[in-house]
């Protein structure tokens, strides 16, 4: 006698036609299709309600700046120099050639020392390296203001390590170059890792000296995402005020000499936008429009090079 066992739970599913299991499926497939749909839903909205609440501050930034500054921009705003306070008129040539002065001399200080920063944490591994990147990392995060007061103390202060004995636009410029530093180190480190290893290795293997690859392959391969970090950089040093309040202090002078207090524009909107004559504080936010459109073109830029350098890559 033989003893035939039961088939096992949903084995009968697999003995019907094909034709009975495709509307099996398909009948499973539109009772979770509403769930499905929903979630799907439920996540767009919630994707698009995190979007606009972080371009809500951009937004209403941007507009607020505008709506209060668009007005005060003329071609006398941007080519004149400040009058005495509490007199209408002038402009803000000097703290436009000022800022420009700064933020230069501080990209020329922080971009090859960055650099050479980067290449060295390419090349190699241990606890120095480790210190220098964590040594980074942390100086991305300490106070603008907190660089200022130590830059004075050693610059300007009477008795400091390098005194000058009086406030300059070099003295600022040191600042901004501590202050752009570490983001130039992190983002040249970023873009040189991210080419690929083995075209060093065939450099080397080719007997090219490792000089010669960091230079040739390492950097001509990385230079668009070099460019971005760079201008990235400079976007942040152009728009920061406490470094300059203890070291360049500012000038209603035109003055090119880095040796000389020189004005920056936002000294001009820390300034004028605390004074208590109307004059004044529009031209302080016809400054903080000019400035916000310069950091709104240099960030542009820096994708715009970053693509065509990508594109001349291929």
């Amino acid at each position: 006698m033989t003893v035939t066992a039961p088939p096992a739970p949903g084995a009968e599913e697999f003995t019907e036609p094909i034709g009975v299991r495709r509307r099996l499926v398909r009948q499973r497939a539109r009772r979770s299709l509403v769930r499905r749909r929903l979630v799907s839903r439920g996540a767009v909205v919630v994707c698009a309600l995190a979007l606009a609440a972080s371009l809500a501050p951009l937004v209403g930034l941007v507009a607020y700046t505008v709506g209060r500054g668009w007005h005060v921009l003329s071609g006398a705003f941007l080519t004149h120099e400040p009058t005495p306070p509490g007199v209408p008129g002038g402009g803000i040539a000097n703290a436009i050639v000022g800022s420009v002065v700064l933020v230069a001399l501080g990209a020329a200080m922080a971009v090859p020392v960055g650099v050479a920063a980067a290449l060295f944490l390419l090349e190699r591994r241990g606890r120095i390296a480790g210190a220098l990147r964590f040594g980074a990392d942390v100086l991305t995060g300490v106070p603008s203001i907190a660089i200022g007061i130590v830059a004075y103390g050693l610059l300007i202060a009477p008795g400091g390590l390098l005194s000058l004995g009086h406030y300059s636009g070099l003295s600022g410029s040191v600042a901004l170059a501590v202050l752009m530093l570490p983001i130039v180190v992190r983002a040249s480190e970023s873009a040189m890792a991210a080419v690929p290893s083995e075209l060093r290795e065939a450099g080397l293997a080719l007997g090219v000296r490792r000089s010669r690859v960091m230079r040739s392959v390492v950097l001509r391969s990385a230079l668009p995402g070099l460019v971005t970090g760079n201008l990235l950089a400079v976007a942040r040093a152009v728009g920061e005020t406490a470094p300059l309040l203890f070291t360049a202090i500012g000038s209603q002078l035109f003055a090119l000499n880095p040796l000389q207090p020189v004005a920056a524009m936002p000294l001009v909107i820390y300034n004028d936008g605390t004074q208590p004559f109307p004059a004044a504080q529009q031209i302080a936010w016809g400054t903080a429009l000019v400035l916000l459109a310069l950091v709104l073109v240099l960030s542009v830029a820096a994708r715009a090079v970053a693509a065509f350098l990508n594109r001349r890559a291929r």
